[in-house]
């Protein structure tokens, strides 16, 4: 009688287990579940840096004016600065410039469909004595929901 043998071969599977798999994707739903909205809260930000941009150039502008002119109420409309209001709304973000007669206060809008309206808001004070200018920023941007500026 002939022995023989057989050699058999066990299959060795290379791979990820099913379990393995469902650990992953779970960590990719986590990861961006939280991914999604800070990108669109890092988009908007971005966004609502060209309302700042603009204001600034605003801010620029009364700057040199209270310069030239060494008091605040000179410089307290777009037409003494000579600018004109539409050349600043015309950016996609910003939906109204308002410059307060007599505080030179500056208010941007952004827009409402892009920026949930966020107002930014630019607060001179003038000191005569020391001849500086200083700015104190507030609005809605600065609310802890939305964090633009």
């Amino acid at each position: 009688m002939k022995n023989y043998s057989f050699s058999i071969n066990k299959l060795k599977c290379n791979g990820f287990t099913l379990i393995e798999l469902m650990i992953v994707i779970a960590i990719i739903g986590i990861l961006s579940a939280i991914a999604v909205p800070q990108y669109s809260q890092y988009s908007k930000r971005a966004r609502f840096s060209e309302v700042v941009t603009v204001a600034t150039q605003v801010k620029i502008s009364i700057a040199e004016c209270v310069n030239s002119d060494a008091q605040l109420e000179s410089c307290d409309t777009f037409d003494k600065l000579g600018i004109d209001v539409a050349t600043l709304t015309t950016h996609d973000t910003i939906d109204s410039a308002l410059l307060e007669a007599g505080t030179a206060e500056v208010t941007f809008t952004a827009n409402a469909q892009q920026l949930n309206g966020a107002t930014y808001v630019l607060t001179p004070a003038f000191n005569n004595a020391d001849n500086t200018l200083s700015w104190a920023v507030s609005g809605t941007c600065k609310l802890a929901a939305t964090r633009y500026c």
